[in-house]
């Protein structure tokens, strides 16, 4: 039996609205630099540091996880972009999980709203946290991001095959 995984999924802080830019090059605003800050501080205080990051190729994806990447004291290298988790459904989220190498104990994906939620109401099975997967269920506020533990195979990784532990949403 191979030692549970650890899935973060992340969806990015607070994002300025010019009307102006296209939606890909979006910033993120003052408040969600603040968060972005707040959650890479809270990972590393909670000893969750990912071995493998994907990150949406939006600017305020990459922003959000520039800014937690500093809390995590990790190399700006340590990310891989990723055009296609910018449109990602669920579906195509779970198979991007599913090519991560099985020695990444732990995976941070940075993304979008209503993915990143609806991805962790999907993975959620038998022993998931009640109000974590109700909270899931209606999607989560900016900066927000839900753990899960995945006791199997990355190359394995199905709807109900894991637990969501937790959300955790800034303050």
């Amino acid at each position: 039996m191979n030692p549970a995984h650890q899935l973060v999924l992340l969806r990015h802080a607070k994002a300025e609205h010019p009307a102006s830019l296209d939606d890909q090059l979006r910033p993120l605003a003052l408040a969600g630099r603040k968060q972005a800050s707040e959650v890479g501080v809270a990972l590393a205080a909670a000893g969750v540091v990912p071995d493998v990051v994907l990150v949406s190729s939006a600017v305020r994806t990459r922003q959000t996880w520039d800014l937690v990447r500093a809390g995590l004291g990790l190399p700006a290298e340590a990310a891989r972009l990723s055009d296609e988790l910018y449109t990602a459904g669920v579906r195509a989220l779970i198979g991007l999980l599913r090519e991560v190498e099985e020695s990444a104990g732990t995976v941070l994906v940075v993304g979008h709203e209503p993915t990143v939620s609806q991805t962790a109401a999907a993975l959620a099975g038998p022993g998931s946290d009640d109000a974590a997967v109700a909270q899931v269920r209606v999607g989560v506020s900016t900066a927000a991001y839900s753990l899960l533990e995945v006791p199997g195979p990355w190359a394995e990784l199905v709807p109900d095959a894991a637990r969501l532990l937790r959300v955790v949403a800034p303050a």
